[in-house]
């Protein structure tokens, strides 16, 4: 009998190959919704503050690749691995047509990966229907390589909702892990 968490690893997985043959640009939110890159990288430069150099080049990649959000998530999170590791997070959701939001983020990974980190962390939101549909877990491969700080952006997936965090990072960090976050309306200490 499979574990739950192993299976939707290997969910992750199957959308992460299923998304990489769709084009480019084709995972665009609504339009009456969306950001731009100009608000994101607007919005981003007040909260990571004097950390953003490198920001305007990773929010202009992942509107490159995924489109434009029609969310996004502004928070704080600390991670720690060593082989197998957990991350843990809270931040709000902001949406146009639906406000704001209380979330918080929780999750296991596996792989080679060792280290830890705080981060600020600005995730775009892509195809959001609703609210609730984003406490769910989305799936995705996690690399990172910090030493004392850096910047880094992974992509998670959920159906066809993607979560693509944006990560400033203070720590020592290196490594490549296969894992999810579970997103959830209030907080606990429950990774799965």
């Amino acid at each position: 009998m499979a574990r739950p968490w192993l299976t939707t690893i290997l969910a992750a997985v199957a959308a992460l190959f299923a998304y990489a043959a769709a084009p480019a640009g084709a995972q665009s939110g609504p339009p009456g919704g969306s950001y731009s890159s100009n608000e994101l990288i607007s919005t981003g430069h007040r909260f990571f503050g004097t950390v953003s150099g490198g920001l305007a080049t990773v929010i202009e990649k992942a509107v490159a690749q995924y489109g434009q959000p029609n969310g996004y998530i502004l928070g704080e999170e600390g991670s720690g691995a060593i082989g197998a590791g957990l991350r843990y997070g809270e931040g709000t959701l902001h949406t146009r047509d639906q406000g704001q939001h209380r979330i918080f983020w929780q999750g296991p990974s596996l792989g080679w990966d060792i280290g830890g980190e705080g981060a600020r962390t600005m995730m775009l939101v892509y195809n959001l229907p609703a609210v609730g549909a984003i406490y769910n877990r989305f799936g995705g491969v996690d690399g990172s390589a910090y030493f004392i700080g850096g910047f880094g952006m992974t992509a998670l997936v959920n159906n066809n909702v993607y979560v693509v965090p944006v990560r400033a990072g203070v720590g020592m960090r290196l490594g490549v892990a296969l894992g999810y976050l579970k997103f959830t309306p209030t907080a606990t200490w429950n990774p799965f």
